[in-house]
C-alpha cells in the first residue's frame, strides 16, 4: 500500500524538539503495550519511577488483568515506584477498599488447585508461596471430601481395582502424596473397593 493513502497523523520530529525527550519517552513506553503478552501491563520505562496518582493508575491497570495478594501486589508495584513506604500504604488502601482481596485469590487458588486434582497439603503450599494464611479457607476446606477427590484421581491413573502388589500399592501412595492428600486419605483410597460406600 502506498503511504499517501496513510498520510502522516503526527509529525513525531516536531513533537520532539517542541516538548523534549518526554513525548519520546511516553511513544516508548505505549509501544511496550503491543509487543508481548509479557509486557502488556503498561510497564512504565526503569527511569521513571511512579509517586501519587501514577502509581495508583498502575496499580489499577495490574489488578484489572489478574487477582494479586497483597505481598505479591507490593512486591509487583515496589519494581517501578519511588518509595516502598507509599507502596504499602496504597495497597492497604486498594485491600480496605476491596480492589485487592487475599480472600479472593485464596478462593481462586482452592478451586484452581482441586481442579487439578491437587489435595489439601498441595493447596496450603500454593497459597504460601503467595504469601497467604490457610486459615483463610479453612472452612472450605474442611467442607471437600478428599477421600472421595483422592479416589477419582486413583480410578483416573490406576484404575478402580485394589493392588494386593505391594511395588504397585507403593507408586499409587507416592502419587496420591505427591498430589497433596494426607496418608491417612490415601491408606482409605488405596483399599476402597467400587462397591464401597
Amino acid at each position: 500500500m502506498s503511504q499517501s493513502k496513510f498520510p502522516k497523523l503526527l509529525d513525531y520530529e516536531r513533537l520532539k524538539q517542541e516538548f523534549g525527550t518526554s513525548s519520546t519517552e511516553h511513544t516508548a513506553s505505549q509501544d511496550t503495550t503491543n509487543d508481548s503478552d509479557a509486557t502488556i501491563e503498561t510497564i512504565p520505562p526503569q527511569n521513571i519511577r511512579l509517586t501519587g496518582s501514577r502509581l495508583r493508575s498502575y496499580a489499577f491497570a495490574v489488578l484489572t488483568r489478574k487477582e494479586f495478594s497483597k505481598a505479591e501486589l507490593i512486591e509487583k508495584l515496589a519494581v517501578y515506584a519511588a518509595s516502598r513506604e507509599e507502596v504499602i500504604n496504597l495497597v492497604n488502601e486498594l485491600s480496605e477498599q476491596n480492589y485487592q482481596s487475599d480472600q479472593r485469590v485464596a478462593d481462586i487458588v482452592l478451586s484452581s488447585q482441586k481442579r487439578k486434582g491437587k489435595g489439601p497439603q498441595r493447596i496450603k503450599l500454593a497459597l504460601k508461596n503467595k504469601k497467604i494464611n490457610s486459615d483463610l479457607i479453612q472452612e472450605e476446606l474442611k467442607a471437600i471430601d478428599w477421600v472421595e477427590q483422592a479416589y477419582q484421581l486413583k480410578i483416573k491413573k490406576f484404575g478402580n481395582t485394589v493392588e494386593k502388589d505391594p511395588k504397585l500399592k507403593a507408586k499409587q501412595i507416592r502419587f496420591l502424596q505427591y498430589r497433596g492428600f494426607d496418608m491417612e486419605v490415601i491408606m482409605k483410597v488405596i483399599n476402597k473397593k467400587e462397591d464401597d460406600e
